[in-house]
């Protein structure tokens, strides 16, 4: 049996095959360059998800994304990709975004300013209609973003106060105190990586996900989102009450033994398996249902430009942001060859203690001073100062794991407390047991801070508009000793110690 097919229907199909061939080859080739011209930052991507707990999901956004671009070839093919030069202001965007967290910086906006390059590329080679129908894709992208620490310190508060009940309610004779609970046999603190913040930050990539390939109601997609959220929460207080009760009953060793499988490899399974199950009786998509209409998609294009062309303007704008990094990474502060701690009136420098040693982690700073004073009347506070003449990545006043206490230390913070003459005041514990409470600022630009945000902010002032760029954190800490008052011992010494922003500028070289 033959079949004729009309010459010019077979010329059609043959052309638009060429011109998906032609405009999805230069995308590859203009991907894979910008890969390279940020891969110090597309290689900082790839080391975080290989190697992080929190963000190994992120390995698998990729594949999802070339499945759903799978998912869509049938309605793809019947629209013809045409470069379209106002796409060049998403690259624009995500260039300048780039630049802002390089200056201040900001891993965040340097990896989620690369995505939206890469997304603009896309649009721009494309065009609109091609960009339309792969608009999910193309937002799924950003999933790609390690995003979300932010939720560990709300997400602990909300793990501690869900099983604190479940342990009374069980009679197990329990004690919190902060992120510490206490129980006959042993304590378990519940750390950031305790707080299910992997959990949720994966489960919103899944929600999304599930909520766009099995719904088509936004209703019942919001809904399986917010069922998406909640259901980790809840599962891992559970998880931290089971954990704890188990220990309760046999040993902490045994009861963190069998936590670390289950929350490795079955636990968040589990989880999904179980949101799937609840929102599966209201799923209102056929699985071969078509993703999009290619009907409403047909609009020619105006503000056409040559593929080629569009090329070539992409990586030019692209390119427009490390070149001006580059111009101003050389402001830097010049600083003194030594430093030496102050001299302060009515304290006197004493040896360091012995007791569970406490000292600030800063691994780049230009210059780094620790010391103990003590006064008349017996109260003794340590006093650290971290000095940069200029930030950059790896070289950071603020950043995760550094400052105050350094990750996987042998100091936890318990809880924060109120300010001490502006300066933010944590409690921690060290194996002992031995307390200590630390008060921090930071003096970056022209204002002294203990706020990380203000910090970034500040840097990026800095390094995009000049003035000061020496970054310099100061530290009090106190230990809490029986009949001593660690919070009036620190404040009676930064009342001694006069102005932070004048130690700070005085450490920096800056004659005040």
């Amino acid at each position: 049996m033959t079949i004729a097919v009309p010459a010019a229907d077979f010329a059609a199909g043959t052309q638009a095959g060429a011109i998906w061939r032609r405009q999805t080859a230069i995308l590859a080739g203009v991907a894979i360059a910008l890969l390279l011209l940020f891969r110090a930052d597309a290689g900082d991507l790839a080391r975080i998800w290989w190697t992080s707990t929190t963000f190994g999901h992120c390995l698998f956004i990729a594949p999802v994304i070339g499945w759903l671009v799978w998912q869509r070839r049938a309605e793809l093919a019947q629209l013809t990709p045409v470069a379209w030069w106002p796409g060049l202001a998403l690259v624009a965007i995500g260039g300048f975004g780039w630049l802002l967290g390089d200056a201040a910086s900001v891993a965040l906006a340097r990896h989620l300013g690369l995505v939206m390059m890469l997304q603009g590329a896309v649009v721009t080679i494309l065009g609109p209609n091609v960009a339309r129908g792969l608009l999910f894709p193309l937002c799924y992208a950003f999933f790609m973003v390690p995003f979300g620490e932010g939720m560990e310190g709300p997400l602990q508060t909300v793990t501690v106060e869900m099983t604190m009940p479940l342990l009374h309610l069980f009679g197990v004779p329990a004690q919190v105190d902060g992120v510490l609970i206490t129980i006959p046999n042993g304590y378990f603190e519940v750390a950031e990586a305790c707080s299910g913040a992997k959990f949720v930050i994966a489960m919103i990539a899944y929600g999304a996900l599930v909520a766009n390939v099995c719904f088509t109601s936004w209703t019942r997609r919001a809904i399986f989102m917010v069922v998406a959220l909640v259901v980790p929460v809840i599962a891992n207080g559970l998880r931290a009450f089971g954990t704890i009760y188990a220990a309760h009953l046999t040993s902490v060793e045994r009861a963190t033994g069998m936590d670390h499988i289950v929350y490795g490899w079955v636990f968040f399974g589990v989880v999904m398996a179980a949101v799937l199950a609840i929102g599966w009786r209201w799923f209102d998509r056929a699985p071969d249902a078509p993703v999009f209409d290619p009907a409403t998609l047909q609009a020619e294009p105006k503000r056409r430009i040559d593929a080629l062309v569009a090329a070539a303007l992409v990586l030019t704008v692209a390119g427009i942001f490390p070149a001006w990094s580059a111009a101003i990474a050389g402001r830097a502060q010049a600083l003194p060859n030594t430093i030496a701690l102050p001299e302060v009136a009515g304290w006197h420098r004493a040896s360091m203690s012995t007791n569970a040693p406490w000292s600030p982690y800063y691994p780049g700073a230009d210059h780094y001073l620790i010391g103990r004073y003590v006064n008349g009347q017996g109260d003794a506070v340590d006093l650290a100062v971290a000095v940069y003449g200029s930030q950059h990545e790896g070289k950071e006043l603020v950043s995760f794991g550094i400052g105050a206490i350094r990750e996987d230390d042998v100091w936890v913070r318990i809880e924060d407390l109120p300010d001490i003459v502006g300066g933010s005041v944590i409690r921690a514990t060290a194996p002992g047991p031995v307390e200590r409470q630390i008060a921090t600022w930071y003096r970056v630009g022209d204002v002294v801070t203990n706020n990380d945000r203000t910090v970034k902010l500040e840097t990026l002032k800095a390094k995009m508009l000049g003035g000061p760029q020496r970054a310099v954190a100061v530290h009090v800490s106190a230990e809490v000793l029986p009949g001593r008052d660690p919070r009036a011992a620190i404040g009676a010494f930064v009342a001694a110690l006069g102005p932070i922003g004048v130690l700070a500028d005085r450490s920096a070289g800056m004659a005040r």
